[in-house]
């Protein structure tokens, strides 16, 4: 009796069940995804600018930035960069490959600091400031980003240009099709209006698409 009823008793659920697994599964689903690289170095980013206007002196209120503070912040950067920026009188100024080291100083390369405001320009929006008071968009950061990148590069000896927009081509080939086709369409007027005529503007048709493809 006893060994019988002990075989038949009922086993308390020890976790790994169904309901369990389900549970498992859920909690899973529930779990937010990490943050993306791109969102945890922005978020840095700011942490990094607030403490800066913390540390200020006056201390400075995020509501009163201007341009003026964020290039300030840019500046205050180059003292952590680890990019070699020739001097006019450093005989390496414009090399882009020096032979031997140099006293010229270390800054922030333009690269870096433009994806900086690009990343923190989204950072105020997020944070409830307007778009129009974004003193990471203000004209002022954008000339001195424009400086810096044709400073650097002249110093580093990089040449920069700006992209042309591409306009379309006519090659040859579609002056040919297109004089071929006012040949033909000048056969065609010309089969109506009698073989003289016909003929007549088949050959100045024909002549005008020879002058174009020997232009072109």
């Amino acid at each position: 009796m006893d060994s019988a009823s002990g075989t038949g008793a009922s086993v308390p659920n020890s976790g790994e069940g169904p309901s369990a697994t389900g549970s498992a599964t859920a909690a899973e689903h529930s779990s937010p995804a990490p943050p993306s690289r791109y969102e945890s170095q922005k978020r840095r980013d700011w942490n990094t600018f607030l403490q800066y206007l913390k540390n200020h002196k006056p201390p400075l209120a995020l509501a009163r930035c201007s341009g003026a503070h964020v290039i300030e912040f840019l500046k205050y950067l180059d003292q952590f960069g680890k990019t070699k920026v020739h001097i006019s009188g450093c005989p390496y100024f414009g090399h882009p490959n020096p032979p031997a080291p140099c006293a010229c100083p270390l800054k922030q390369a333009w690269g870096s600091l433009d994806a900086l405001i690009g990343r923190l320009r989204a950072a105020y929006e997020e944070s409830g400031g307007r778009p129009e008071a974004n003193p990471f968009g203000a004209k002022a950061v954008r000339i001195y980003l424009r400086e810096v990148r044709e400073g650097q590069a002249k110093a580093r000896g990089i040449p920069y240009e700006k992209k042309k927009r591409k306009r379309p081509t006519v090659t040859s080939a579609t002056v040919v099709a297109s004089a071929a086709e006012n040949v033909s369409v000048a056969a065609s007027q010309g089969g109506d209006a009698g073989e003289g005529s016909g003929s007549g503007g088949v050959a100045q048709a024909a002549t005008t698409a020879a002058t174009a493809a020997t232009t072109i």
